[in-house]
């Protein structure tokens, strides 16, 4: 990535992951161990939902609803931290795209303000997006993208996954895969203003 696309990205030391002791974490939640569950959500739920963020706009709804789905089947998981890593992305994948059909065949119409809804108690949005606006404004710009160049970009460096796992979830050669995320990069680069090279 050019400078300027890495600066505009929000910190990737915190991209989710357990490294050292994911194994012992696992095996604990596939036991059904509540903390160690918490752990491996706390862990991969933020890149997750970056992912997400990128390919819907019900992207809490599709989380949650991908969590459930890994809750279900975490028993019958085996592999390391990368195949975890794919599972999870694979399965909120899936669940945009069907979430994205279900919305095509019941469009919503927003009929007014229910301000009943809103809590005086809880911080002011704007408090809480304004804390958020390095990593709202990256994940705005990645899904500004063409699909499949959004896409590309969000499962290759918010989810962290290799070229050879995405392009299998893309159903694409791991080349189309570079070319996408090449193209994409360069985009959002020209989008910064940088004109340099990606």
């Amino acid at each position: 990535m050019s400078k300027t696309v890495a600066a505009a990205w929000p910190d990737q030391s915190n991209s989710g992951g357990l490294t050292d002791d994911f194994g012992e974490v696992l095996g604990r939640a596939q036991e059904g161990e509540g903390a160690a569950f918490e752990t491996l959500y706390r862990a991969f739920q933020p890149p997750l939902l970056r992912y997400l963020h990128t390919r819907s706009t019900a992207a809490e709804d599709i989380a949650s609803e991908t969590w459930l789905a890994i809750i279900s089947d975490l028993g019958g998981f085996s592999g390391d931290e990368p195949a975890f890593r794919a599972w999870i992305f694979a399965i909120g994948r899936h669940r945009a795209i069907d979430a994205g059909r279900y919305a095509a065949r019941r469009p919503v119409t927003l009929v007014g303000e229910n301000t009943e809804l809103f809590d005086e108690s809880s911080p002011a949005a704007s408090d809480v997006a304004l804390a958020h606006l390095g990593t709202a404004a990256a994940v705005e710009l990645v899904a500004a993208l063409p699909p499949d160049q959004a896409e590309a970009i969000a499962l290759r460096f918010i989810a962290d996954l290799d070229v050879a796992t995405v392009a299998k979830m893309m159903g694409r050669r791991p080349g189309a895969v570079r070319v996408l995320t090449h193209r994409g990069l360069r985009m959002l680069a020209n989008r910064l203003g940088s004109g340099g090279e990606v």
